[in-house]
């Protein structure tokens, strides 16, 4: 059983790390500042990280060890986030691309969190 429940965890954080690939690339090509980094071909871990404006960045980091939502604006950091709760902010972000909300604009979507 636990042989088995660990081969789906690491799925599970392959699949979360290619989504992340995906939601970089999607909101570079919206004009945001964003990037997705790996270690190894494993695609076992990963380090996401977007600008949205204003000294506003999110940091995602999944890896086996944990899953954690980082947000800070001016160097300070506002919230951490980690498991369910961190997915749950990664889906609030992922709808600024679903939504196709603007960087040039006033990005409110997130303020909610501060």
């Amino acid at each position: 059983m636990f042989i088995r429940l660990a081969e789906q965890h690491r799925q599970f954080v392959q699949d979360l790390v290619m989504n992340l690939q995906a939601l970089a690339t999607v909101l570079e090509n919206r004009g945001y500042l964003a990037s997705c980094y790996t270690c190894g071909s494993q695609m076992n871990s990963a380090s996401f990280m977007v600008s949205l404006g204003d000294n506003h960045l999110i940091r995602f980091l999944v890896s086996d060890y944990g899953i954690t939502w980082t947000e800070m604006r001016d160097d300070r950091e506002l919230m951490k986030l980690e498991g369910a709760e961190a997915i749950s902010q990664l889906q609030d972000l992922a709808n600024l691309v679903k939504y196709q909300i603007r960087p040039s604009g006033p990005i409110a979507p997130l303020t909610h969190l501060v």
